[in-house]
């Protein structure tokens, strides 16, 4: 598989992980066709074997999902931030503290994004509860099985 191959898998994948932010985007099922596109382009068994973890990992994720609260993120008051702020600090605690840093940047994230809007921290921390409870651990999930898939093709692409 080419450069310019791998490369579109990888946009994808970035797509899908922006699309698990936004409500009514099949963000998660966007990276998961990604990695069978990429698996079907280079038939090897390291490649299959990720599809098949992907596709556990996936299947996992929407049982957790369907065990939560139906939800939104944003609820009223809030802004259209909380997403990006939450899924910039998902991303940044998955690659300071490797996997299980996304769980406190996710958080982190919406707190810091109410911090910033309400200037209070009993406010921010309020709100930052309220967000997660009213949809926030829903998406948490999803975006940290589709950040596992994302650094599990890294690690095949890379190392593999």
């Amino acid at each position: 598989m080419g450069v310019w191959e791998l490369l579109l898998v990888g946009v994808v994948m970035l797509l899908g992980l922006c699309g698990v932010l936004v409500p009514g985007v099949p963000g998660s099922w966007l990276v998961w066709a990604a990695v069978l596109w990429w698996a079907l382009l280079d038939p090897t068994g390291l490649a299959w074997a990720v599809l098949a973890g992907t596709t556990v990992v996936l299947l996992v994720s929407q049982a957790v999902r369907w065990q939560l609260p139906p939800g939104r993120l944003i609820r009223r008051g809030g802004t259209r931030r909380i997403p990006v702020w939450a899924g910039v600090g998902a991303l940044v605690g998955f690659v300071v503290v490797p996997v299980i840093g996304a769980i406190p940047g996710f958080v982190s994230g919406i707190y810091l994004s109410e911090r910033l809007r309400l200037g209070r921290h009993g406010d921010a921390l309020s709100a930052t509860r309220t967000a997660m409870r009213s949809g926030g651990w829903s998406v948490l999930a999803e975006l940290f099985a589709c950040l596992l898939i994302l650094a599990a093709w890294l690690g095949a692409v890379i190392w593999g």
